[in-house]
């Protein structure tokens, strides 16, 4: 694994959910420190879902509707535990749609997921 690639990866998912908490309403954020928590958390839960029900029917590349809801839910659980994140129902539907559009266009792996490319 190259650390210095999963920490660029962390940095940008913390970026990326900053801005969409500039964005969304209902998606809160305090600072970049909670935003890095965010993205190893949300990472972590991932993967710990991936590894329970196998990455081809829940993750985001899989069936689509079923990866948008875990994303979802993801992001509300993640609120629990990151301090200083505030997630609303309605604002985890707008931001798992808007990350999902910023992934389209700038196509990052989550940190702890394999990539096909390597």
């Amino acid at each position: 694994m190259n650390w210095l690639r999963t920490i660029i990866r962390f940095i940008v998912s913390a970026l990326v959910y900053q801005f969409v908490a500039f964005l969304v309403p209902g998606f809160r954020i305090a600072n970049f420190g909670s935003a890095v928590i965010a993205a190893i958390v949300v990472a972590l839960i991932g993967w710990g879902i991936e590894a329970l029900f196998g990455r081809t029917r829940v993750n985001r590349f899989g069936h689509g509707i079923i990866g948008f809801i875990v994303s979802v839910v993801i992001l509300y659980v993640a609120q629990w535990i990151v301090p200083g994140m505030r997630v609303t129902v309605l604002g985890a539907i707008i931001a798992s749609l808007v990350i999902g559009i910023i992934d389209m266009i700038l196509p990052v792996e989550k940190p702890g997921v394999a990539s096909n490319r390597e």
